[in-house]
């Protein structure tokens, strides 16, 4: 892997989900730092309304749809012409289980398919469509996963499962791309103050309370999205492998090979949380005699 830092002073950098809390945050970071940023979006009028706050001589707008592979080939080919190279890319996009909790069981059908098409295979399109930049410039490549790549999922197992699968997509490309001299880094969000988290924050009072049950007050306290653009930003530079924020995660991470036996074990033999499961259940009319 190369040893030498990044520049994010003239860095051409493309960002997925730009236009969401993580994304927006990010871009306005490294457009702060002198970075060139390509802002890609599924909606058009929100990625555009980001380049206007930034400035048009340093950022570009592009729609996509991170599904389609042919949108990804696009949005890069428009990049690498109008800035002359891809120096960093963010794989960013992502979406939700949904608006409440559900369990394996509750939730409702298709959900699973359509947060894997765009959380895994989301990623996946926007990967392949930049490892040729990435491999000319030896650039770097970032990929958003989630502490709930390592946490116990319940009630967000579609969620749970892309961002373990991101993990070790993250994985491979570390050791795949060092023998052209690029790098590869996994950034680990724990709950964040965006929409996505509004679900265990309130929106669903089921949810609130199995978060508040499962996890100590200090982990599950969301921060802002100002803080993950920042890590993001000197992760980057120092081309990290693992960008974890806020950083009290980092021992339940380093640990996982023994905390997770542990909180599993913990949490099903928890009375008061296997009966919010129920009542999770009970209220989607799926819950299993």
């Amino acid at each position: 892997m190369s040893e030498k830092k990044i520049d994010l002073s003239g860095a051409v950098v493309v960002i997925t989900g730009a236009a969401g809390g993580i994304g927006r945050a990010v871009a306005r970071e490294l457009h702060g730092r002198g970075g060139i940023v390509v802002l890609v979006d599924l909606d058009q009028g929100s990625v555009d309304a980001v380049a206007a706050e930034l400035g048009h001589s340093r950022s570009v707008a592009l729609r996509a749809d991170v599904t389609s592979p042919d949108d990804l080939r696009h949005v890069m080919t428009v990049a690498a012409a109008r800035f002359g190279r891809i120096d960093v890319v963010h794989a960013n996009a992502g979406i939700s289980s949904g608006e409440s909790a559900d369990t394996v069981l509750s939730v409702a059908d298709g959900t699973f398919e359509r947060v894997i098409a765009v959380n895994l295979a989301g990623v996946w399109n926007t990967v392949r469509a930049a490892l040729p930049y990435i491999v000319e410039s030896q650039g770097h490549l970032l990929i958003t996963s989630s502490t709930y790549a390592y946490l116990n999922g319940m009630v967000n197992a579609p969620y749970a499962a892309t961002k373990a699968a991101v993990e070790q997509i993250g994985r491979a490309l570390r050791v795949e791309l060092a023998a052209h001299g690029a790098s590869a880094g996994v950034l680990y969000p724990g709950w964040v103050a965006t929409p996505i988290a509004d679900v265990a924050f309130g929106k669903d009072e089921l949810a609130t309370a199995l978060v508040a049950r499962a996890f100590p007050a200090p982990l599950r306290t969301p921060i802002a999205p100002e803080r993950v653009g920042r890590a993001v930003a000197a992760g980057i530079e120092r081309r990290a492998a693992r960008v974890q924020i806020p950083r009290r995660w980092i021992p339940v991470a380093t640990l996982r090979g023994i905390v997770n036996p542990l909180l599993d074990r913990s949490l099903r033999r928890d009375a008061t949380l296997l009966d919010l499961v129920r009542q999770v259940e009970t209220r989607s009319g799926r819950r299993l005699r």
